[in-house]
C-alpha cells in the first residue's frame, strides 16, 4: 500500500514470525491464541501470538486516514478513552505540583554550609560523561544534583563538592577548573550558591581510577582541610562578623570520600554523613558469586580489601548513614563489623532512655529515597500522538525527519523493523551492570525477538581498544553475542550520546510502548529506573539494592534475579506482551514519580541531620593567623644579592660590585646565614617549622616520681636534632602521662625552658597545651576527645578487670591528683596482685 510504511512494516513482521513458526512447524503454520493457561496447577503461562499482537497494534494504535480506510476506528471511543487519560494525566500533574511546592510550617534555618565529597571520577555541572568508564556513573548525577539541590533549600547558604582536580590531556580542560558554580539562588548575595571544588591531590597530569587513589587520600584530606579553613574565614567576614563559619556538616560519597569525611570530621568536630553508593563487602560477595575471578585476583584488581577498610573507618565515624533502600541496610552494610542492626536499635532506644550504652556506638541508618531534577523531564504523554514516530519510520524520511532529536535516527538505524516495542538498557558498559546476562536472556528467548527490539545505551567510545579493560571486555562480549544469536537488525548498540539527548532516549523508547530494563547485579539507588518512570516507561530491575524499594513505591515493573536468565526473559516478555499490564505500569509510576523529587530527598535529609547532629565546632576554634617573619640582616644581605647577581652583564653601576665579586660576596652570606642558624635561637612563628619533632617519654621510680632520665632524654633529642637542622626549622612537642604541673615540676630541674616547647600533650594525650601563646588546654582538642568518650564506663570498668578474684578492695584505688575528666589514673597497693591489661 503506498503511503502506508508503517502498514507495511507490521505486514513485514507478521510474515517474518510467520516464516519462522513455519520453520519449527514443518511447513504447517500455527497461530496460538494470545490466552492465559494453565500449565501445571502451580505454575501459570501464557501461549502468545506475536502475529495477532502486531494485527491488534495496526487496527488499534492508528487513525482511519492513515489506514486509508482499509480498517476503521470509532472515534467516539478513541476520544473517550484520550479525555480519560488527559484527565488522569491533568490530576497526576496537580498532585505532584502540590507536593513538590508544600514545605512544612515554620521550617527551621538548617545551617551556613554543606559540604558533600566524591573523589574520584570525572565531576562537572553541565554535560556530564556519564558511562565514559566505571567512576563516572549515577553517583556523578546524584552529588551534584544533591549539591544543586541543597543550595536552593530555604536556610542553607553555600554547598561545596569537593572532587579532584584532573589536569590531564586524556579529559576535558574543565576536569582541571579549581573552581566551578553550580547554581546560585536569585535572591542570593556573595559567596551563596553551589560550588564544584576541585582539589589537587595525586599526579596532576593523569587521570587515575578509584583504586589507584587510596595512596593520595592523606594528600586530599590536606587540601580539604585548607579549603575549608579559607571558606570559614570568608563566610566568617561575609554573614558572621569577622567569626569564621565552619561547615554544618560533611558528607562523604563512597568509600575513598568517606575515608576524607572522616579525617576532617575529626579535625574539625564537625558531623559526618556517609553514603556508600556501592558497597565493597557486597561487591566481592557478587563477585565470588560470579566464579569468573578468585579472592585474590578480586583484590588485586578492584582493590577491595583496602575500599572495605574504608567503608569500616567511615562508618565508625559517621553520625548518619544515608541508604535509598531497607534492603541496603538490612543485607549490606550488615555484613560490616561497624554496624549490627539489631544491636544498633538496642543502643538508640537505651540512649532516648537516657541508659548508658557501655561506649557502645552505631551511626543510625536512615532511608531516604534518591531524587530527580524533574524540570528536565517533558511532562508531555508521549503517546498523544504518534506523527513524529511515523515521521521517522515512514517514507519522506528525509523531509519529516528534520525537526526529530538525532539521537532517534542513531538507534532506528540499527533495526530491521523499527515499529517493534523497544527494550532499553542504559549503563556504563561494567561487568556488575550484567549488560551480558540481559543480552543472552534476549538471544535465547524465540518469541521476546519476534516481538520486540533491545536497546543498548553503554557510554560513549571511539574504539574499543581504548577504553578501559573492563569496559572493553564487556563491549567485546556484546559484539560477539549479538554475532553469536544473530542478532543483526533486532539490537541497538550506538557509539555516542550526549547527556541532553537521555530525555529523548527514554521518550523513544514508551512512544514504542517499551520497557526499561535494569539488570545490575546490585544497584545501590536506580536513578535510571526514575527516570524512566518520569518519561512513562514500565520497568523491570535487579532485586539486589535500590529497585525493591523503587517498584514498590511506584508499582510500576516487575523484579529479577540477575543471574537468572529466563527470569529476566519472561519479565520483559510479560510486560511488553500484556497490553493492560504495560498501561497500568505506565500510569502507576507518572501518578508516583513525584515521591522521589529533590525537593523531597532534602527536605528528609536535613530533617534527619538536624536530629543527629551531636558534633559541633567549639566557640574557641579560630583561624591563627600566620604573621610574616621578621628578616635578619645576614638574610636582607642574601636577598639584595641575590637580585642582583641575577642581573646580566659585567657592568659597574655607582660602585656596585662586578659578577665574580657579587657571586663571592653571596657565597659568604650563605655561609654566614648557615652558622648564624646553628649558633642563634630563633623564636616560634606558628606554620614556620619545617619538621616536629615529638617526644614520647615517661621515666618514674618506685615512688612514682619521675628520674633524671626523663630530662636527659629530652636534652639529647633536641640538642641532636637542633644542631643538624636548625633550632629555627625545627619544632618539638613533648608527650607524656604526667599532668601539667608535673610536667614543669621536672622541667624545673633541667636546663630547658618550657617556651622551647611548640605543644605540651599533658595526662595520656588528653590535654594539649601550647606554651608560646598560653598555658590553658586546648578547648577544641578537649571537645575532640571528648566526642564518644564513655567516661563513667571506663572509670568504672577499669579497676574490675583489673583486679584478681580473691584481691582485696582497696588494692586499686584512684589516683585523684592525676585524674581530669579523660584520664583516670591509679594507684595499686605495694604486694598487691592485678591483672595485666
Amino acid at each position: 500500500m503506498a503511503g502506508n510504511e508503517w502498514i507495511n512494516g507490521y505486514l513485514e513482521a507478521i510474515l517474518d514470525v510467520g516464516s519462522s513458526i513455519r520453520k519449527k512447524n514443518d511447513g504447517k503454520l500455527k497461530l496460538s491464541k494470545f490466552e492465559k493457561t494453565k500449565a501445571t496447577k502451580a505454575k501459570e503461562g501464557y501461549l502468545f501470538s506475536p502475529t495477532k499482537y502486531f494485527v491488534e497494534e495496526v487496527i488499534n494504535s492508528f487513525d482511519e486516514s492513515d489506514l486509508h480506510r482499509t480498517w476503521v476506528k470509532i472515534a467516539s471511543e478513541d476520544a473517550r478513552r484520550l479525555a480519560k487519560r488527559r484527565l488522569e494525566r491533568e490530576q497526576g500533574r496537580n498532585d505532584a505540583a502540590d507536593d513538590l511546592s508544600e514545605l512544612s510550617e515554620g521550617e527551621k534555618e538548617k545551617g551556613d554550609t554543606n559540604i558533600p565529597n566524591l573523589l574520584h571520577g570525572l565531576v562537572r555541572g553541565e554535560n556530564m560523561e556519564l558511562g565514559r568508564d566505571s567512576d563516572t556513573g549515577g553517583q556523578v548525577k546524584y552529588v551534584v544534583e544533591l549539591a544543586r539541590a541543597l543550595a536552593n533549600t530555604q536556610g542553607v547558604y553555600r554547598v561545596d563538592l569537593l572532587t579532584r582536580q584532573v589536569a590531564s590531556p586524556e579529559v576535558d580542560s574543565s576536569y582541571g577548573e579549581p573552581i566551578e558554580m553550580l547554581s546560585c539562588p536569585s535572591n542570593g548575595s556573595g559567596s551563596c550558591g553551589a560550588y564544584i571544588i576541585r582539589v589537587p591531590c595525586g599526579p596532576r597530569h593523569k587521570y587515575l581510577p578509584k583504586e589507584s587513589l587510596w595512596p593520595h587520600v592523606p594528600e586530599f584530606v590536606d587540601g580539604a582541610l585548607s579549603h575549608v579553613v579559607n571558606m570559614a574565614r570568608a563566610l566568617g567576614e561575609e554573614v558572621n562578623g569577622g567569626k569564621p563559619t565552619w561547615p554544618y556538616v560533611i558528607h562523604g560519597h563512597y568509600a575513598d570520600a568517606g575515608e576524607v569525611a572522616a579525617h576532617l570530621s575529626g579535625a574539625l568536630n564537625v558531623p559526618m554523613i556517609l553514603t556508600g553508593h556501592s558497597l565493597g563487602r557486597n561487591k566481592f560477595e557478587q563477585l565470588l558469586k560470579q566464579g569468573r575471578l578468585s579472592k585474590e585476583d578480586i583484590n588485586t584488581t578492584y582493590k577491595i580489601l583496602r575500599r572495605i577498610e574504608g567503608e569500616e573507618f567511615g562508618l565508625d565515624a559517621a553520625e548518619m548513614v544515608v541508604t535509598s533502600t531497607r534492603q541496603e541496610i538490612d543485607e549490606q552494610w550488615g555484613l560490616y563489623d561497624g554496624f549490627d542492626i539489631k544491636l544498633e536499635r538496642k543502643l538508640r532506644v537505651r540512649r532516648q532512655r537516657g541508659v548508658s550504652c557501655l561506649g557502645r556506638y552505631m551511626p543510625r541508618m536512615v532511608v531516604i529515597p534518591p531524587g530527580m531534577d524533574f524540570s528536565y523531564v517533558n511532562t508531555q504523554d508521549s503517546l498523544e500522538g504518534d506523527g513524529d514516530l511515523k515521521s521517522l519510520i515512514g517514507s519522506d524520511r528525509t523531509q519529516n525527519k528534520r525537526h526529530l532529536p538525532p539521537i532517534w535516527s542513531e538507534i532506528m538505524r540499527f533495526f530491521t523493523n523499527p515499529h517493534k516495542p523497544t527494550i532499553l538498557a542504559l549503563s556504563r558498559p561494567d561487568p556488575k551492570k550484567n549488560v551480558t546476562t540481559l543480552l543472552k536472556a534476549f538471544g535465547e528467548c524465540q518469541q521476546l525477538r519476534e516481538l520486540a527490539n533491545l536497546t543498548l545505551i553503554l557510554g560513549n567510545r571511539d574504539d574499543i581498544e581504548e577504553v578501559s579493560n573492563s569496559s572493553s571486555v564487556v563491549l567485546t562480549t556484546v559484539l560477539k553475542l549479538i554475532d553469536k544469536y544473530d542478532l543483526y537488525g533486532q539490537v541497538a548498540y550506538p557509539k555516542h550520546h550526549k547527556q541532553s539527548e537521555v530525555p529523548e532516549i527514554y521518550r523513544l523508547a514508551a512512544k514504542t510502548k517499551g520497557v526499561f530494563v535494569n539488570p545490575a547485579l546490585v544497584e545501590p539507588f536506580g536513578l535510571t529506573l526514575i527516570e524512566a518512570a518520569a518519561y512513562g516507561l514500565p520497568i523491570v530491575a535487579t532485586k539486589n539494592g535500590g529497585p525493591v524499594d523503587i517498584v514498590k513505591a511506584l508499582n510500576n515493573g516487575l523484579l529479577i534475579d540477575p543471574h537468572d536468565q529466563k527470569a529476566i526473559a519472561d519479565a520483559l516478555l510479560k510486560l511488553v506482551a500484556d497490553k493492560n499490564m504495560w498501561s497500568d505500569c505506565r500510569k502507576n509510576g507518572l501518578k508516583n514519580i513525584h515521591r522521589f523529587s529533590w525537593t523531597e530527598h532534602c527536605r528528609n535529609y536535613l530533617s534527619h541531620v538536624e536530629h543527629c547532629r551531636k558534633r559541633h565546632p567549639t566557640s574557641r576554634l579560630e583561624i591563627m593567623t600566620v604573621p610574616e617573619e621578621p628578616m635578619s640582616d645576614s638574610l636582607k644581605d642574601v636577598e639584595d644579592l641575590s637580585l642582583r647577581f641575577s642581573m646580566d652583564g659585567d657592568f659597574k653601576l655607582n660602585g656596585e660590585l662586578d659578577a665574580a665579586t657579587r657571586q663571592k660576596k653571596l657565597i659568604e652570606a650563605l655561609t654566614q646565614k648557615a652558622s648564624f642558624n646553628r649558633t642563634t635561637s630563633v623564636n616560634y612563628s606558628p606554620g614556620r617549622r619545617q619538621m616536629l619533632f615529638v617526644i614520647a617519654v615517661d621515666c618514674y621510680n618506685s615512688n612514682g616520681d619521675t628520674t633524671e632520665n626523663f630530662q636527659e632524654v629530652i636534652k639529647n633529642v633536641m640538642k641532636a636534632a637542633g644542631l643538624s637542622l636548625g633550632l629555627g626549622k625545627v619544632g618539638f612537642i613533648l608527650a607524656t602521662g604526667l599532668s601539667l604541673r608535673e610536667t614543669m615540676e621536672a622541667l624545673r630541674c633541667c636546663p630547658l625552658n618550657i617556651e622551647d616547647f611548640d605543644a605540651l600533650i599533658c595526662n595520656s594525650g588528653s590535654e594539649i597545651y601550647y606554651p608560646w601563646r598560653d598555658m590553658v588546654a586546648d578547648a577544641d582538642y578537649g571537645a575532640h576527645v571528648e566526642y564518644r568518650w564513655p567516661g563513667e564506663n571506663v572509670r568504672s570498668m577499669v579497676p574490675r578487670l583489673a583486679r584478681v578474684e580473691d584481691g582485696a578492695e582497696d588494692d586499686i584505688s584512684e589516683y585523684v591528683d592525676a585524674c581530669n575528666p579523660r584520664c583516670y589514673s591509679y594507684n595499686i597497693k605495694p604486694g598487691a596482685k592485678v591483672r595485666h591489661l
